[in-house]
Formats: C-alpha cells, sequence, structure tokens
C-alpha cells in the first residue's frame, strides 16, 4: 500500500533516490572504516583499534536507519553491494593500507563529503520536495557524522 502523506508519488521516489545514494555513501564509508580497523599498525594501534570499531558501530546503525527511513517511503531499498558500489559517491581503495594518519585522513575526508552532500540534500528535501520529515531526518545524521568528524580531526 503506498503512503498518503501528503508528498506526491513522484516526491517520494525522488527523496528516495538522495536516500539511496546517502545509503551507499555510508556503506562504502562502513568498509572502508571496518577494513581500517582490521589493518591498522603502529604505535596508537589499540586506541585506533578500538576508535574505528566504535565509528563503524555508529555507521552500520546510520545504515539501518536510511534503509528504514527508504521504506517508510514506500520505496524499496536497494541492498547488495553491486547496487552500492553503483550509487555512492565515496571511492574505495582496494589493496590499499596506508598508514595510521592517512587512515584517519581518508576517514575524515569522505565523512566531511557526506555533510557536504547532506547539507546540499536537505535543501532539495525540503524546496523541492516538501519533505519536512526526510529534511529532519537528515539534520540529525548530519550532526553524527560532524561529531565522528571531529574526533577523527582529533586523533589527527
Amino acid at each position: 500500500m503506498e503512503p498518503n502523506i501528503g508528498i506526491s508519488s513522484q516526491n517520494l521516489s525522488s527523496v528516495a533516490d538522495i536516500l539511496k545514494k546517502l545509503l551507499s555513501d555510508e556503506y562504502v564509508l562502513y568498509t572502508k572504516t571496518r577494513n581500517y580497523h582490521w589493518n591498522v599498525t603502529g604505535q596508537q594501534f589499540n586506541d585506533l583499534h578500538k576508535f574505528f570499531e566504535s565509528q563503524y558501530e555508529e555507521i552500520d546503525d546510520i545504515i539501518d536507519e536510511i534503509a528504514e527511513r527508504i521504506r517508510t517511503l514506500g520505496v524499496m531499498s536497494i541492498a547488495t553491494l553491486g547496487e552500492f558500489t553503483k550509487n555512492t559517491r565515496l571511492k574505495e581503495e582496494p589493496n590499499t593500507y596506508p598508514d595510521s594518519k592517512t587512515m584517519l585522513r581518508n576517514l575524515l575526508g569522505d565523512h566531511e563529503s557526506v555533510i557536504r552532500t547532506m547539507r546540499e540534500d536537505l535543501e532539495t528535501c525540503t524546496s523541492k520536495y516538501q519533505d519536512a520529515g526526510t529534511t529532519d531526518f537528515l539534520t540529525g545524521l548530519m550532526e553524527q557524522h560532524e561529531k565522528m568528524a571531529w574526533m577523527l580531526r582529533a586523533f589527527l
């Protein structure tokens, strides 16, 4: 049954497309953070190993929330690695195992990229698609990423 929440079907679909791209970005960021958790080395190994774990766990929760928001809008969520790879705006780095400072910089850059994209998506959801609910949802996620970025900056 299609939602009857005061937003046209076309606008719901367009908002879901925005969320699918964000979901893909989050999945790539989750995977990169998990990779760094597994492969970090150096003097700060223990601290960074635990830190990366806390960050990927938070991103995992975000992934679930985004997929559920997509479903709330009456649209099926993407859910395969192929779909995530096709829709992401972030870059993966296969077979690359940087030093710990580069790991931190890479993750910081990705979080900041996600934040900038969300700022644009917030405006689009509000002005073009009249979806205050998704705007509020994205604002909360953006604040989580801002905090994670701050913590990454603190390590650097």
